[in-house]
């Protein structure tokens, strides 16, 4: 009986120094830092951002999302889920009367998806370009767990993160637009962020195979058989018209298309002058009006019929009609959409067998899915959607 109770015992003592062990290990596991009841586990990663910032985050952990400064928002909608987000900027409520309003007339795809749930969320700033910092304050208040940002300031993003005590993300849009290294880098960075990298590479393959295909198709044409073209309005909200160009036109190189400025000095977008315009005028075969700059050209053509007068494309009416490219930044599947249609308008017997209304369908499924065609050409600053403008009667 003795040796029965000094088993008993035994074993007992046994049980406890397992458990306390167990607890030993536990305790262990937890970060030693200053918050020591949150666990380290594996799935923290680190990840660096499109300004060079490295953090450690949970992929897939977050549920309450805010998108800051332009163009997040809409970055952020091609890769994760909208009913994540916790607050939204007020250009992108168009629920709100006091907002900015510049874009109201604009296509902006992921606007016109997603608008109805924008409606119902609560301000996490005024948005705009003219908002030039994050307003912290109603951030805070929509309690995030997450920032998703587009203001590519370090400095700045760094102080944020640390005001707000939560991970700020930074996106970066290049000069590429869709086709920029940057845009694939963005939507990796969040389909790790968000735990979604299957969807992330679905989208930047098929922006690449898409890319492929319209310069593939284009390939064989010879220099000698190109049409000389030129773009126009482009620019930044409100601040274009028709001398506002790109001498290196992203969706003219991917398409295999002769920019008639080719030789202009200079990057990115911007204007020439007006006896720049008239003396190329006989050289232009086509132009592509880009849509966000027929609100200014109609009154400047209004007061001066003839400035289109030297311009052998709009004489021939040879002039076509691509949807806004920014809007709140980068239309990015606009841009996609309008290179199939700058190659199309240019290179016709190549692209026959492409219709824009399905086309524009393919790309919008593919970055938001839902077919959007009918709703952009529907825009009032879309003017019926991609055309070959009648230039006798377009700004009557």
């Amino acid at each position: 009986m003795k040796s029965k109770k000094i088993l008993a015992l035994l074993l007992a003592l046994a049980m406890i120094f397992a458990a306390a062990a167990c607890t030993q290990q536990e305790a262990q596991t937890e970060d030693p830092g200053e918050d020591p009841g949150v666990p380290v586990t594996e799935d923290v990663v680190t990840v660096t951002d499109l300004i060079g910032r490295e953090m450690e985050i949970v992929p897939g952990s977050y549920s309450r999302v805010v998108c800051i400064g332009a163009g997040a928002l809409r970055m952020y909608s091609y890769i994760a889920d909208t009913a994540l987000l916790c607050g939204v900027e007020d250009i992108d409520n168009l629920s709100l009367e006091e907002r900015p309003k510049m874009f109201d007339g604009v296509a902006r795809p992921y606007v016109l998806a997603y608008g109805e749930a924008f409606k119902a969320l609560p301000s996490c700033g005024v948005g705009g370009p003219n908002a030039q910092a994050a307003e912290a304050e109603k951030i805070l208040a929509c309690e995030p767990d997450i920032v998703i940002s587009e203001y590519e300031d370090v400095e700045k993003e760094d102080a944020l993160a640390e005001q707000l005590g939560v991970p700020v993300i930074t996106l970066k849009a290049g000069p590429g637009a869709v086709f920029d290294e940057s845009f694939a880098a963005s939507m990796r960075l969040l389909g790790t962020v968000f735990g979604e990298e299957e969807r992330a590479e679905e989208l930047v393959s098929f922006v690449e195979a898409q890319k492929a295909e319209i310069a593939e198709r284009t390939a064989d044409v010879a220099e000698e058989d190109k049409p000389s073209v030129y773009v126009c309005g482009l620019g930044n909200w409100g601040t274009t018209n028709h001398l506002m160009t790109a001498p290196k036109y992203i969706s003219f190189s991917v398409a295999n298309v002769k920019n008639v400025l080719a030789d202009l000095e200079g990057q990115g977008v911007l204007p020439i002058e007006e006896e720049k315009f008239v003396a190329i005028g006989p050289d232009v075969d086509i132009m592509i009006m880009d849509a966000a700059a027929v609100k200014n050209i109609k009154p400047l053509y209004e007061e001066d019929p003839t400035m289109f007068d030297e311009c052998k494309a709009w004489q021939d009416g040879e002039v076509y009609l691509e949807m806004a490219y920014n809007a709140y930044y980068t239309n990015y599947e606009i841009s996609l959409i309008n290179t199939w249609f700058i190659a199309k308008s240019v290179y016709p017997d190549l692209f026959a067998d492409v219709d824009m209304t399905e086309k524009t369908n393919e790309v919008t499924e593919a970055f938001l899915g839902l077919p959007l065609a009918d709703a952009i050409a529907a825009m009032p600053a879309s003017f019926g959607g991609y055309q070959k403008i009648d230039t006798a009667t377009f700004f009557e």
